[in-house]
């Protein structure tokens, strides 16, 4: 089936707005490491092995896609913790195909050595 040249871009833009709320090398693993439970920052920084000042800019801008929710907690100290909102759950398949992919691609790549 041939795009023409409107057709092909109607089919680009929405991924291109995908990758741009997921771009970079620390979002999926963050949101992946979320999928598993609500974190404080300093758990967050050594399961996914980010710095923190990486990590912070991420969370903000994950918060900012309303994929990630900050919670503070009154307590001293203050402790804040990371949780994935609800929207985020809507990423489960497209994480779970990219993992089913990945695993198939390694295999793949792995094979030819």
């Amino acid at each position: 089936m041939e795009l023409n040249s409107k057709e092909c871009t109607g089919h680009l833009m929405p991924v291109r707005d995908a990758l741009d709320v997921l771009n970079g090398k620390w979002k999926l693993p963050i949101i992946v490491a979320l999928m598993h439970g609500n974190y404080r920052f300093k758990e967050l920084h050594r399961m996914v092995g980010v710095s923190p000042k990486m990590l912070s800019k991420e969370l903000k801008e994950l918060e900012m896609h309303q994929l990630v929710k900050r919670t503070v907690y009154d307590t001293i100290p203050v402790s804040v913790e990371y949780e994935l909102t609800p929207y985020a759950g809507s990423l489960k398949k497209v994480i779970e195909s990219l993992g089913e992919w990945g695993l198939q691609h390694r295999k793949k790549v792995m094979a030819k050595k």
